[in-house]
């Protein structure tokens, strides 16, 4: 998989996926990342890439030319024209599925804008997706991509040790990841769930699932709509919601009754104050 990004800071990107999982895959020659700077396809004395939008209004805009030949010198030297990714809040919002879906490309370009964003022609002209990481303001698309990298990067074959990891972590199946414990056994005086030690594999993957169906419910219940559950798996998650609604009417039915006693408390002193007064 290879990663080219097409940025005015090409030292962000390579210090931050240059480490950790995706860092040793790049020493693995599993993932390749090229930062393009941009700059360097702005053939004037200070090589600006910004200028005044046309029709007035606040912050520069990236220009479209410098773009379009970073874009250009990326494709030429590949010999074809792979996926190109502008970040913007326009797109569709990043997910899993998506991840698993551009895991599958050879090449991918991404397009990190700056400023007051990039002029719409060259967008027109170059960009086959536009993906958002979520709805709130960066100050480029740098940090957008290497988030959508690192879990693209994931779903890559030999990038994580336990090749299970990918498929069995959260989000995977539409259901949130089970909980985990390590060393000691007991801590604080919580311990872990007896059958994570009980040596039996099949109770322990029951378990999980269990525990990652009910996570779904309680914290994620849009998700379960994608989710593929049994008709057993089903009843389970309407039983927990059952349980949750008469949980939810008894605390607020003691919370009504808390604050009908102070009422009547309150009264009760006002009664005696009254009293007092005549």
């Amino acid at each position: 998989m290879n990663f080219h990004v097409m940025t005015l800071f090409p030292e962000l990107i390579e210090t931050g996926m240059n480490s950790s999982i995706i860092g040793r895959a790049i020493e693995a020659g599993l993932i390749r990342v090229n930062a393009v700077n941009i700059r360097d396809f702005a053939f004037n004395k200070h090589q600006k890439v910004d200028d005044y939008p046309y029709g007035g209004g606040a912050g520069m805009l990236m220009q479209p030319e410098p773009v379009y030949l970073c874009w250009e010198h990326i494709t030429k030297a590949l010999e074809k024209k792979p996926r190109t990714i502008y970040l913007s809040p326009l797109g569709k919002t990043f997910n899993q599925e998506m991840a698993r879906e551009l895991a599958r490309e050879e090449e991918l370009i991404f397009l990190c804008g700056h400023y007051e964003g990039i002029d719409e022609r060259v967008l027109e002209e170059i960009v086959t997706d536009q993906v958002s990481i979520g709805d709130y303001v960066l100050t480029g698309g740098e940090l957008p991509a290497m988030v959508m990298m690192d879990a693209i990067a994931r779903m890559v074959p030999g990038v994580l040790t336990n090749e299970e990891s990918g498929v069995q972590e959260s989000f995977s199946g539409s259901l949130l990841e089970y909980p985990q414990y390590s060393r000691p056994q007991v801590w604080h005086g919580r311990e872990v769930p007896p059958v994570l030690i009980s040596g039996h594999h099949g109770n322990v993957d029951a378990w999980r699932r269990q525990q990652s169906i009910e996570r779904t419910a309680r914290f994620r219940p849009d998700l379960l709509k994608h989710a593929d559950l049994t008709n057993k798996e089903w009843n389970y998650v309407r039983m927990l919601r059952k349980s949750w609604k008469e949980e939810a009417e008894k605390a607020a039915a003691k919370e009504a009754g808390q604050n009908g006693e102070g009422d009547e408390a309150a009264e009760a002193m006002e009664e005696k104050t009254a009293k007092a007064v005549e």
